[in-house]
């Protein structure tokens, strides 16, 4: 086989994530902005409570703080995209991890609903967020795994460059369809993930 490993960003490219943001918030537009908000303050950034940076977001946004509280409560009930219970279960034959910009409890609630994994390495553990290197590299670390056995599926843009600074190939499963970045090139992009069995087997 190509690669002997298959990491996963959680929140995006597993888990409808946007989904509990709007629903705790009361509407789309507003759950986006509360998402985009609190991604805003960790990306790339030196660890610090992930709770406290959503309460932060929720305020920067005018969500009250008890709202923020509930998508806290909430956490474990993102779903999985729908395409995702049709892909997993042929990737067994692979080391499967996740690197996640959670802390260590609230990634392992979200984790869990998706199902089991090697390990779940989040910014709490690795001491910073993503697309800093430490998060991707603690995982390939922890797993003792070389980086060029291993494909990365990104979630978002700034997952796809900070993969790929790590030395790993990117899948990108683009689900919000934005530009692509410039600090990274994914392998190959699509908008789910049916296009990953292929890229594994090619």
């Amino acid at each position: 086989m190509r690669y002997d490993a298959v990491g996963f960003d959680l929140l995006t490219a597993l888990l409808d994530s946007w989904s509990l943001f709007a629903d705790v918030a009361g509407g789309r537009d507003l759950g986006m902005r509360w998402h985009a908000a609190s991604q805003s303050l960790l990306r790339g950034k030196r660890y610090r409570p992930f709770e406290d940076i959503l309460r932060e977001s929720a305020g920067a946004v005018g969500i009250e703080a008890a709202k923020a509280d509930e998508l806290i409560a909430r956490w474990g009930q993102s779903t999985p995209w729908p395409d995702v219970p049709g892909v997993l279960p042929h990737l067994n034959s692979y080391t499967r991890f996740i690197v996640t910009n959670c802390s260590e409890r609230l990634g392992a609630l979200a984790a869990a609903r998706v199902g089991k994994f090697d390990l779940v390495m989040t910014a709490e553990r690795a001491g910073a967020y993503k697309p800093d290197p430490r998060p991707y590299r603690a995982a390939l670390d922890a797993l003792n795994l070389h980086r060029k056995r291993v494909l990365f599926v990104a979630g978002s843009a700034h997952d796809v460059g900070g993969a790929a600074r790590s030395g790993m190939d990117v899948y990108w499963a683009n689900r919000g369809r934005v530009p692509a970045p410039t600090d990274g090139r994914a392998l190959r992009e699509e908008e789910d993930l049916r296009g990953l069995i292929d890229v594994l087997e090619s």
